[in-house]
Protein backbone atom coordinates (compact mmCIF):
# COMPACT_ATOMS: atom_id res chain seq x y z
CA UNK A 1 0.00 0.00 0.00
CA UNK A 2 3.26 2.22 0.90
CA UNK A 3 4.85 1.58 -2.72
CA UNK A 4 1.06 2.29 -4.31
CA UNK A 5 0.63 5.53 -2.28
CA UNK A 6 4.38 6.82 -3.66
CA UNK A 7 3.47 6.16 -7.04
CA UNK A 8 0.26 7.75 -6.45
CA UNK A 9 2.29 10.77 -5.13
CA UNK A 10 5.11 10.38 -8.07
CA UNK A 11 2.67 10.56 -10.77
CA UNK A 12 0.72 13.52 -9.65
CA UNK A 13 3.87 15.36 -8.89
CA UNK A 14 5.47 14.69 -12.45
CA UNK A 15 1.69 15.78 -13.74
CA UNK A 16 2.35 19.05 -11.96
CA UNK A 17 6.20 18.82 -12.95
CA UNK A 18 4.93 18.92 -16.83
CA UNK A 19 3.05 22.01 -16.23
CA UNK A 20 5.38 24.01 -14.49
CA UNK A 21 7.45 23.42 -17.44
CA UNK A 22 4.89 24.66 -19.97
CA UNK A 23 4.78 28.29 -17.34
CA UNK A 24 8.83 28.34 -17.66
CA UNK A 25 8.42 27.92 -21.47
CA UNK A 26 6.04 30.80 -21.33
CA UNK A 27 7.80 32.80 -18.66
CA UNK A 28 10.92 32.51 -20.87
CA UNK A 29 9.19 33.92 -23.46
CA UNK A 30 8.46 37.33 -20.98
CA UNK A 31 11.53 37.34 -19.71
CA UNK A 32 13.49 37.54 -23.29
CA UNK A 33 11.05 40.12 -23.97
CA UNK A 34 11.66 41.97 -20.49
CA UNK A 35 15.59 41.85 -21.11
CA UNK A 36 15.52 43.49 -24.43
CA UNK A 37 13.63 46.70 -22.92
CA UNK A 38 16.18 49.80 -22.89
CA UNK A 39 15.39 49.70 -19.12
CA UNK A 40 15.70 47.48 -15.81
CA UNK A 41 14.71 47.89 -12.14
CA UNK A 42 17.87 48.26 -9.68
CA UNK A 43 15.52 46.11 -7.56
CA UNK A 44 15.34 43.19 -10.75
CA UNK A 45 18.24 40.94 -9.65
CA UNK A 46 17.13 40.91 -5.84
CA UNK A 47 13.43 40.09 -6.57
CA UNK A 48 14.31 37.69 -9.48
CA UNK A 49 15.35 34.58 -6.89
CA UNK A 50 12.56 34.92 -3.70
CA UNK A 51 13.64 32.63 -0.72
CA UNK A 52 12.31 31.38 1.97
CA UNK A 53 13.89 31.10 5.78
CA UNK A 54 13.74 27.80 7.52
CA UNK A 55 12.49 27.87 10.58
CA UNK A 56 10.75 25.18 12.71
CA UNK A 57 7.06 26.00 13.16
CA UNK A 58 3.72 23.60 13.39
CA UNK A 59 1.98 22.03 10.42
CA UNK A 60 -1.81 20.83 10.39
CA UNK A 61 -2.67 18.64 7.29
CA UNK A 62 -6.04 18.64 6.48
CA UNK A 63 -8.24 17.54 3.53
CA UNK A 64 -10.97 19.67 2.49
CA UNK A 65 -14.17 18.53 0.06
CA UNK A 66 -17.28 19.67 -0.44
CA UNK A 67 -20.63 17.95 0.59
CA UNK A 68 -24.43 18.41 1.67
CA UNK A 69 -26.07 18.00 4.95
CA UNK A 70 -28.74 14.49 5.60
CA UNK A 71 -29.64 12.60 8.45
CA UNK A 72 -28.20 9.63 9.21
CA UNK A 73 -31.74 8.15 10.08
CA UNK A 74 -34.30 8.58 7.39
CA UNK A 75 -38.11 7.34 7.46
CA UNK A 76 -38.62 5.90 3.97
CA UNK A 77 -41.58 5.81 2.32
CA UNK A 78 -41.80 2.61 -0.40
CA UNK A 79 -43.86 2.26 -3.17
CA UNK A 80 -46.12 -1.09 -2.17
CA UNK A 81 -48.52 -1.36 -5.27
CA UNK A 82 -47.17 -3.27 -8.44
CA UNK A 83 -46.37 -2.58 -11.62
CA UNK A 84 -45.99 1.27 -13.20
CA UNK A 85 -48.20 3.62 -10.92
CA UNK A 86 -48.69 6.95 -11.91
CA UNK A 87 -48.90 9.89 -9.45
CA UNK A 88 -52.00 12.07 -8.91
CA UNK A 89 -50.47 14.27 -6.12
CA UNK A 90 -47.73 14.73 -3.51
CA UNK A 91 -46.85 16.80 -1.03
CA UNK A 92 -44.33 19.48 -1.64
CA UNK A 93 -40.77 18.70 -0.49
CA UNK A 94 -39.63 20.42 2.49
CA UNK A 95 -43.35 20.26 4.14
CA UNK A 96 -43.64 19.88 7.68
CA UNK A 97 -46.10 17.30 8.44
CA UNK A 98 -48.24 15.48 11.25
CA UNK A 99 -48.59 12.23 12.33
CA UNK A 100 -51.11 10.43 9.29
CA UNK A 101 -51.39 13.68 7.24
CA UNK A 102 -51.58 12.58 3.83
CA UNK A 103 -48.13 12.90 1.36
CA UNK A 104 -49.17 11.46 -2.09
CA UNK A 105 -51.68 9.65 -3.90
CA UNK A 106 -51.33 7.48 -6.91
CA UNK A 107 -53.99 6.34 -9.83
CA UNK A 108 -56.49 3.74 -8.47
CA UNK A 109 -58.47 3.11 -11.77
CA UNK A 110 -56.76 0.26 -13.16
CA UNK A 111 -56.75 -1.80 -9.85
CA UNK A 112 -60.36 -0.44 -9.00
CA UNK A 113 -61.29 -2.57 -12.46
CA UNK A 114 -58.64 -5.79 -10.75
CA UNK A 115 -60.76 -5.88 -7.79
CA UNK A 116 -64.06 -5.72 -9.35
CA UNK A 117 -62.80 -8.69 -11.83
CA UNK A 118 -60.79 -10.36 -9.58
CA UNK A 119 -64.13 -10.42 -7.28
CA UNK A 120 -66.10 -11.84 -9.96
CA UNK A 121 -63.86 -15.02 -10.66
CA UNK A 122 -63.23 -15.29 -7.03
CA UNK A 123 -66.87 -15.88 -6.74
CA UNK A 124 -67.56 -18.31 -9.80
CA UNK A 125 -64.56 -20.36 -8.32
CA UNK A 126 -66.08 -20.67 -5.35
CA UNK A 127 -69.72 -21.22 -6.64
CA UNK A 128 -67.73 -24.46 -8.34
CA UNK A 129 -65.54 -25.63 -5.24
CA UNK A 130 -68.83 -25.35 -3.13
CA UNK A 131 -70.34 -27.55 -5.58
CA UNK A 132 -67.74 -30.53 -5.46
CA UNK A 133 -67.74 -30.02 -1.76
CA UNK A 134 -71.23 -31.18 -1.90
CA UNK A 135 -71.02 -33.84 -4.54
CA UNK A 136 -67.73 -35.26 -2.25
CA UNK A 137 -69.63 -35.09 0.52
CA UNK A 138 -72.85 -37.14 -1.04
CA UNK A 139 -69.78 -39.24 -2.19
CA UNK A 140 -69.02 -40.59 0.84
CA UNK A 141 -71.87 -40.65 2.55
CA UNK A 142 -73.13 -43.01 -0.25
CA UNK A 143 -70.11 -45.38 1.04
CA UNK A 144 -71.05 -45.15 4.08
CA UNK A 145 -74.72 -45.93 3.18
CA UNK A 146 -73.88 -48.91 0.89
CA UNK A 147 -71.60 -50.26 3.82
CA UNK A 148 -73.64 -50.41 6.68
CA UNK A 149 -77.09 -49.95 4.79
CA UNK A 150 -77.85 -51.50 1.06
CA UNK A 151 -75.73 -54.36 1.38
CA UNK A 152 -76.05 -55.20 4.51
CA UNK A 153 -80.18 -55.03 4.19
CA UNK A 154 -79.39 -57.24 0.76
CA UNK A 155 -77.33 -59.72 2.46
CA UNK A 156 -79.68 -59.97 5.17
CA UNK A 157 -82.57 -60.47 2.52
CA UNK A 158 -80.41 -62.85 0.93
CA UNK A 159 -79.95 -65.16 4.03
CA UNK A 160 -83.10 -64.97 5.31
CA UNK A 161 -84.69 -66.64 2.04
CA UNK A 162 -81.67 -68.78 2.22
CA UNK A 163 -83.24 -70.10 5.33
CA UNK A 164 -86.81 -70.52 4.33
CA UNK A 165 -85.25 -72.31 1.29
CA UNK A 166 -83.48 -74.73 3.74
CA UNK A 167 -86.59 -74.93 6.20
CA UNK A 168 -88.76 -75.71 2.86
CA UNK A 169 -85.94 -78.39 2.10
CA UNK A 170 -86.07 -80.08 5.56
CA UNK A 171 -90.16 -80.33 5.33
CA UNK A 172 -89.90 -81.64 1.24
CA UNK A 173 -87.30 -84.20 2.51
CA UNK A 174 -89.21 -85.42 5.11
CA UNK A 175 -92.62 -85.33 3.51
CA UNK A 176 -90.39 -87.55 0.54
CA UNK A 177 -89.25 -89.90 2.87
CA UNK A 178 -93.01 -90.06 5.16
CA UNK A 179 -94.60 -90.91 1.60
CA UNK A 180 -92.01 -93.37 0.31
CA UNK A 181 -92.66 -95.10 3.22
CA UNK A 182 -96.87 -95.46 2.54
CA UNK A 183 -96.09 -96.14 -1.10
CA UNK A 184 -94.01 -99.38 0.59
CA UNK A 185 -97.20 -100.17 2.55
CA UNK A 186 -99.10 -99.54 -0.28
CA UNK A 187 -101.40 -96.20 1.00
CA UNK A 188 -100.31 -94.31 -2.14
CA UNK A 189 -99.22 -94.04 -5.79
CA UNK A 190 -95.92 -93.92 -7.83
CA UNK A 191 -96.99 -90.30 -8.64
CA UNK A 192 -97.08 -89.02 -5.49
CA UNK A 193 -93.81 -90.38 -4.62
CA UNK A 194 -92.67 -89.13 -7.39
CA UNK A 195 -94.04 -85.33 -7.02
CA UNK A 196 -92.33 -85.38 -3.13
CA UNK A 197 -88.87 -86.39 -4.58
CA UNK A 198 -89.48 -83.25 -7.87
CA UNK A 199 -90.67 -81.24 -4.58
CA UNK A 200 -87.26 -82.08 -2.79
CA UNK A 201 -84.85 -81.95 -6.00
CA UNK A 202 -86.46 -78.14 -6.90
CA UNK A 203 -85.65 -76.68 -3.71
CA UNK A 204 -82.19 -78.53 -3.47
CA UNK A 205 -81.59 -76.29 -6.63
CA UNK A 206 -83.23 -73.05 -5.16
CA UNK A 207 -81.04 -73.64 -1.96
CA UNK A 208 -77.40 -73.68 -4.25
CA UNK A 209 -78.57 -70.86 -6.22
CA UNK A 210 -79.25 -68.54 -3.14
CA UNK A 211 -76.39 -69.81 -1.77
CA UNK A 212 -74.57 -68.78 -4.93
CA UNK A 213 -76.24 -65.37 -4.96
CA UNK A 214 -75.01 -64.60 -1.17
CA UNK A 215 -71.07 -65.79 -1.86
CA UNK A 216 -71.52 -63.23 -5.31
CA UNK A 217 -72.67 -60.67 -2.77
CA UNK A 218 -70.02 -61.30 0.07
CA UNK A 219 -66.98 -61.47 -2.41
CA UNK A 220 -67.56 -59.70 -5.86
CA UNK A 221 -70.75 -57.22 -6.10
CA UNK A 222 -69.86 -55.93 -2.90
CA UNK A 223 -66.31 -54.98 -3.84
CA UNK A 224 -67.84 -53.71 -7.81
CA UNK A 225 -70.14 -51.44 -5.67
CA UNK A 226 -67.37 -50.42 -3.37
CA UNK A 227 -64.71 -49.69 -5.79
CA UNK A 228 -67.21 -47.37 -7.79
CA UNK A 229 -68.41 -45.57 -5.41
CA UNK A 230 -64.89 -44.85 -3.84
CA UNK A 231 -63.60 -43.79 -7.40
CA UNK A 232 -66.81 -41.44 -7.30
CA UNK A 233 -65.85 -40.34 -4.25
CA UNK A 234 -61.87 -39.32 -5.31
CA UNK A 235 -63.49 -37.76 -8.37
CA UNK A 236 -65.14 -35.38 -6.34
CA UNK A 237 -61.84 -34.89 -3.79
CA UNK A 238 -59.97 -34.29 -6.90
CA UNK A 239 -62.63 -31.11 -8.53
CA UNK A 240 -62.95 -30.48 -4.87
CA UNK A 241 -59.02 -29.74 -4.39
CA UNK A 242 -58.32 -27.84 -7.64
CA UNK A 243 -61.60 -25.70 -7.54
CA UNK A 244 -60.85 -24.76 -3.54
CA UNK A 245 -57.55 -23.68 -4.86
CA UNK A 246 -58.57 -21.73 -7.60
CA UNK A 247 -60.90 -19.81 -5.16
CA UNK A 248 -58.57 -19.30 -2.71
CA UNK A 249 -55.93 -18.03 -5.76
CA UNK A 250 -58.69 -15.77 -6.71
CA UNK A 251 -60.05 -14.54 -3.45
CA UNK A 252 -56.28 -14.01 -2.48
CA UNK A 253 -55.83 -11.98 -5.62
CA UNK A 254 -58.48 -9.54 -5.10
CA UNK A 255 -57.29 -9.39 -1.21
CA UNK A 256 -54.41 -8.14 -2.86
CA UNK A 257 -55.67 -5.29 -4.93
CA UNK A 258 -57.81 -4.45 -1.94
CA UNK A 259 -54.86 -4.11 0.28
CA UNK A 260 -52.71 -2.04 -2.97
CA UNK A 261 -55.84 0.45 -2.96
CA UNK A 262 -55.13 1.26 0.30
CA UNK A 263 -51.76 1.47 -0.76
CA UNK A 264 -52.41 3.89 -2.95
CA UNK A 265 -52.56 7.08 -0.49
CA UNK A 266 -49.41 7.34 1.40
CA UNK A 267 -49.71 8.78 4.73
CA UNK A 268 -47.17 10.56 7.12
CA UNK A 269 -46.04 7.67 9.76
CA UNK A 270 -45.14 10.33 12.30
CA UNK A 271 -44.56 14.13 12.55
CA UNK A 272 -41.69 15.71 11.29
CA UNK A 273 -40.27 16.87 7.33
CA UNK A 274 -40.64 15.57 4.29
CA UNK A 275 -38.41 15.65 1.14
CA UNK A 276 -38.51 13.96 -2.09
CA UNK A 277 -35.74 11.46 -2.81
CA UNK A 278 -33.26 11.85 -6.36
CA UNK A 279 -34.75 9.75 -8.67
CA UNK A 280 -31.29 8.76 -10.15
CA UNK A 281 -31.51 5.30 -8.85
CA UNK A 282 -34.34 4.47 -11.37
CA UNK A 283 -32.77 5.55 -14.66
CA UNK A 284 -36.70 5.20 -16.37
CA UNK A 285 -38.34 6.97 -14.07
CA UNK A 286 -38.81 10.96 -13.24
CA UNK A 287 -38.24 12.33 -10.01
CA UNK A 288 -41.57 12.46 -7.50
CA UNK A 289 -44.10 14.45 -9.23
CA UNK A 290 -47.18 15.23 -10.48
CA UNK A 291 -48.10 12.83 -13.09
CA UNK A 292 -44.63 10.68 -12.59
CA UNK A 293 -44.45 6.89 -12.71
CA UNK A 294 -43.44 5.11 -10.06
CA UNK A 295 -42.62 1.15 -9.57
CA UNK A 296 -42.80 -1.18 -6.49
CA UNK A 297 -40.27 -1.27 -3.98
CA UNK A 298 -39.35 2.39 -5.37
CA UNK A 299 -38.60 5.34 -2.90
CA UNK A 300 -41.34 7.92 -2.72
CA UNK A 301 -40.91 10.03 -0.01
CA UNK A 302 -38.29 10.53 3.12
CA UNK A 303 -38.69 11.61 6.77
CA UNK A 304 -35.31 12.65 7.54
CA UNK A 305 -34.69 12.91 11.79
CA UNK A 306 -33.19 16.40 11.90
CA UNK A 307 -31.73 15.60 15.23
CA UNK A 308 -29.05 13.28 13.75
CA UNK A 309 -27.57 15.25 10.73
CA UNK A 310 -24.32 14.38 8.73
CA UNK A 311 -22.70 15.45 6.33
CA UNK A 312 -20.50 12.71 3.84
CA UNK A 313 -17.83 13.30 1.42
CA UNK A 314 -15.68 12.17 -1.12
CA UNK A 315 -11.84 11.60 -0.28
CA UNK A 316 -9.28 10.91 -3.09
CA UNK A 317 -7.99 7.38 -3.21
CA UNK A 318 -4.27 9.47 -2.50
CA UNK A 319 -5.07 9.99 0.96
CA UNK A 320 -7.76 7.99 2.54
CA UNK A 321 -5.30 5.63 4.36
CA UNK A 322 -4.55 9.30 6.17
CA UNK A 323 -8.26 9.48 7.23
CA UNK A 324 -9.22 8.10 10.40
CA UNK A 325 -12.45 7.23 12.53
CA UNK A 326 -12.41 9.64 15.24
CA UNK A 327 -10.28 12.75 13.97
CA UNK A 328 -11.30 16.20 14.00
CA UNK A 329 -13.04 18.03 11.01
CA UNK A 330 -14.74 21.48 10.76
CA UNK A 331 -17.76 21.78 9.18
CA UNK A 332 -18.81 25.27 7.36
CA UNK A 333 -21.97 25.78 6.39
CA UNK A 334 -23.40 29.09 5.29
CA UNK A 335 -24.37 30.15 8.85
CA UNK A 336 -22.17 28.64 10.89
CA UNK A 337 -19.35 26.34 11.67
CA UNK A 338 -19.29 23.22 13.63
CA UNK A 339 -16.25 21.50 15.20
CA UNK A 340 -17.22 17.70 14.64
CA UNK A 341 -15.23 14.20 14.09
CA UNK A 342 -14.70 11.31 11.57
CA UNK A 343 -17.58 8.84 12.44
CA UNK A 344 -16.96 6.08 9.40
CA UNK A 345 -14.68 5.53 6.42
CA UNK A 346 -16.05 3.66 3.89
CA UNK A 347 -13.95 0.33 2.83
CA UNK A 348 -14.87 0.06 -0.24
CA UNK A 349 -14.90 2.98 -3.54
CA UNK A 350 -17.86 4.48 -4.25
CA UNK A 351 -19.26 4.28 -7.62
CA UNK A 352 -17.95 6.20 -10.50
CA UNK A 353 -20.19 8.81 -11.98
CA UNK A 354 -20.76 10.19 -14.84
CA UNK A 355 -18.60 13.28 -14.10
CA UNK A 356 -16.19 11.49 -11.99
CA UNK A 357 -13.21 10.74 -14.86
CA UNK A 358 -11.07 8.22 -13.13
CA UNK A 359 -10.91 9.76 -9.60
CA UNK A 360 -11.49 7.05 -7.43
CA UNK A 361 -13.24 8.06 -4.03
CA UNK A 362 -13.96 6.98 -0.54
CA UNK A 363 -17.19 7.75 1.35
CA UNK A 364 -16.29 9.37 4.45
CA UNK A 365 -19.26 10.21 7.29
CA UNK A 366 -19.08 12.85 9.35
CA UNK A 367 -21.75 13.15 12.17
CA UNK A 368 -22.93 16.53 13.80
CA UNK A 369 -23.98 17.05 17.46
CA UNK A 370 -27.40 18.36 17.70
CA UNK A 371 -28.44 21.82 16.74
CA UNK A 372 -31.25 23.28 15.75
CA UNK A 373 -31.78 25.13 12.03
CA UNK A 374 -30.03 22.13 10.56
CA UNK A 375 -31.97 21.13 7.24
CA UNK A 376 -30.96 18.42 4.81
CA UNK A 377 -29.27 19.65 1.54
CA UNK A 378 -27.45 22.45 3.21
CA UNK A 379 -24.05 22.97 1.37
CA UNK A 380 -21.16 22.29 3.94
CA UNK A 381 -17.44 22.17 3.47
CA UNK A 382 -15.38 19.82 5.65
CA UNK A 383 -11.84 19.97 6.79
CA UNK A 384 -11.03 16.83 8.46
CA UNK A 385 -7.64 17.15 10.46
CA UNK A 386 -5.24 14.40 9.19
CA UNK A 387 -2.59 14.97 11.32
CA UNK A 388 -0.37 17.78 13.92
CA UNK A 389 2.99 18.53 13.83
CA UNK A 390 4.39 20.78 16.27
CA UNK A 391 7.78 21.84 16.31
CA UNK A 392 9.17 20.99 12.92
CA UNK A 393 11.10 22.08 10.21
CA UNK A 394 8.62 22.64 6.81
CA UNK A 395 9.08 24.46 3.58
CA UNK A 396 6.62 25.69 0.81
CA UNK A 397 5.58 23.22 -1.77
CA UNK A 398 6.85 25.31 -4.31
CA UNK A 399 10.28 25.24 -3.41
CA UNK A 400 10.56 21.07 -3.59
CA UNK A 401 10.86 19.38 -6.94
CA UNK A 402 11.26 15.84 -7.89
CA UNK A 403 14.56 15.13 -9.33
CA UNK A 404 16.10 11.17 -10.79
CA UNK A 405 17.63 10.97 -7.30
CA UNK A 406 14.63 11.97 -5.24
CA UNK A 407 13.17 15.00 -4.07
CA UNK A 408 15.36 18.49 -3.93
CA UNK A 409 15.46 21.84 -3.03
CA UNK A 410 18.15 25.27 -3.60
CA UNK A 411 19.57 27.01 -0.95
CA UNK A 412 21.06 30.02 -1.00
CA UNK A 413 24.22 31.09 0.64
CA UNK A 414 22.99 34.06 2.80
CA UNK A 415 26.20 35.85 2.46
CA UNK A 416 26.15 35.91 -1.20
CA UNK A 417 22.35 36.58 -2.32
CA UNK A 418 24.37 36.61 -6.10
CA UNK A 419 26.23 32.95 -5.79
CA UNK A 420 24.52 30.08 -7.42
CA UNK A 421 21.73 28.36 -5.13
CA UNK A 422 23.15 24.81 -3.85
CA UNK A 423 21.21 21.16 -4.45
CA UNK A 424 20.34 19.76 -1.22
CA UNK A 425 18.58 16.41 -1.21
CA UNK A 426 15.63 15.98 1.39
CA UNK A 427 13.75 13.47 3.09
CA UNK A 428 10.37 14.32 3.46
CA UNK A 429 6.92 13.70 5.46
CA UNK A 430 3.79 14.64 5.29
CA UNK A 431 2.52 17.81 3.43
CA UNK A 432 -0.81 20.39 3.10
CA UNK A 433 -1.57 22.45 0.35
CA UNK A 434 1.16 25.03 1.31
CA UNK A 435 3.99 23.40 2.88
CA UNK A 436 5.89 20.02 3.56
CA UNK A 437 7.52 18.45 6.53
CA UNK A 438 11.40 17.97 5.97
CA UNK A 439 12.87 15.06 8.02
CA UNK A 440 16.49 15.52 6.57
CA UNK A 441 18.42 18.07 4.53
CA UNK A 442 17.76 21.06 6.30
CA UNK A 443 18.14 23.16 9.38
CA UNK A 444 16.82 26.42 10.70
CA UNK A 445 18.19 29.32 9.32
CA UNK A 446 18.36 28.23 5.58
CA UNK A 447 17.24 30.34 2.78
CA UNK A 448 15.78 27.94 0.06
CA UNK A 449 14.95 29.31 -3.21
CA UNK A 450 11.20 29.37 -4.26
CA UNK A 451 10.05 27.90 -7.58
CA UNK A 452 13.84 27.29 -8.41
CA UNK A 453 12.38 25.88 -11.73
CA UNK A 454 12.19 29.84 -12.93
CA UNK A 455 15.41 30.81 -11.96
CA UNK A 456 18.08 27.92 -11.27
CA UNK A 457 19.29 26.37 -14.39
CA UNK A 458 20.58 23.01 -12.53
CA UNK A 459 16.72 22.79 -11.18
CA UNK A 460 15.75 22.86 -14.71
CA UNK A 461 18.16 20.16 -16.33
CA UNK A 462 16.99 17.93 -13.27
CA UNK A 463 13.29 18.84 -14.10
CA UNK A 464 13.72 18.15 -18.31
CA UNK A 465 15.59 14.21 -16.75
CA UNK A 466 12.66 13.70 -14.95
CA UNK A 467 10.38 14.57 -17.66
CA UNK A 468 11.97 12.98 -20.66
CA UNK A 469 12.28 9.75 -18.06
CA UNK A 470 8.86 9.83 -17.58
CA UNK A 471 8.08 10.13 -21.25
CA UNK A 472 10.13 7.24 -21.76
CA UNK A 473 8.21 5.06 -19.26
CA UNK A 474 5.39 6.11 -20.64
CA UNK A 475 5.99 5.24 -24.26
CA UNK A 476 7.31 1.84 -23.00
CA UNK A 477 4.28 1.09 -20.91
CA UNK A 478 1.92 2.13 -24.06
CA UNK A 479 4.07 -0.10 -25.99
CA UNK A 480 3.31 -3.26 -23.41
CA UNK A 481 -0.62 -2.45 -23.74
CA UNK A 482 -0.18 -2.91 -27.35
CA UNK A 483 1.93 -6.03 -27.85
CA UNK A 484 -0.93 -7.56 -25.22
CA UNK A 485 -3.86 -6.48 -27.24
CA UNK A 486 -2.46 -7.54 -30.42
Amino acid sequence: MASEQQIEKTGTRRRWLIAILVLILVGGGIGAFLISMPEKSPQASSLAKMTFPVQRTNLVVTATEQGSLESSENTELICKVRGQNTITWVIESGTRVEKDDLLLTLDTLFIEEQIAERSKYAHWSRSGAEHWRATMNSARLKIDSYKEGDYVAALKGQQKELVELKTYLKSAQDRFTFTTNLFKRGYVSDQQVDDAKDSVQRLVLETGVKETAISVLENSTRKTWLEDLQGNYNVAVAQFEASDERAMADASRRDRAVEELGYCEVRAPKAGLVIHPRAAAWKNAPDITEGGTVYKEQLLLIMPDLNKMQVKVGIHEAIIENVNVGQRAIVTLPDRTIEAEVTTVADIASPLGPWAGDQVQYDVIIELPQQTGLKPGMSAQVEIIMAEHEDILAVPVAAVIETLDGFACWVQDKSDPTAVPTKTPLTLGESNDVHIVVTNGLKPGDQVVLNPLAYVQEAQDDAMKTLDKSEEEQDNNETISDIAVK
